[in-house]
């Protein structure tokens, strides 16, 4: 009974947390700063699936079939690849709505690497 009692407690904490990170679309102050840069970040750039996350707008830019969309969620066909256990770049120089438009660039300086390891001090393992 004890261990119910303090794993309901648990739940209910987790459930209050949730409810009070909520971050609202469009607002620029609610964008993260890049702690090297001291920049507003509103682009992730994720070498391993050349896609892109907006903290703006809170969408993810990526390819499907050859052009660009975005959308809340990545698509099923990038099957259980996890945000949280590989590389992401924070982009602090480009705000516009196509960050895709750099790709080619961020590919040449962030490229891909299977291990998640990057020398560049811009990136992170977030």
């Amino acid at each position: 009974m004890r261990l119910l009692k303090k794993l309901l407690l648990v739940q209910l904490l987790f459930i209050c947390y949730l409810s009070n990170a909520q971050i609202s679309k469009g607002d620029l102050s609610s964008l993260p700063i890049d702690s090297i840069t001291n920049c507003h970040v509103r682009y992730y750039y994720y070498p391993n699936i050349e896609a892109y996350f907006d903290n703006l707008e809170l969408v993810y830019h990526y390819k499907v079939k050859g052009q660009w969309e975005k959308a809340e969620n990545l698509p099923t066909n990038y099957g259980g690849y996890s945000l949280f256990n590989k590389v992401r770049v924070d982009i602090t120089d480009f705000d516009g709505d196509e960050p895709y438009q750099l790709l080619k660039i961020h590919k040449k300086m962030y490229p891909y690497n299977s291990k998640g390891r990057f020398s560049n001090p811009t990136t992170s393992n977030k």
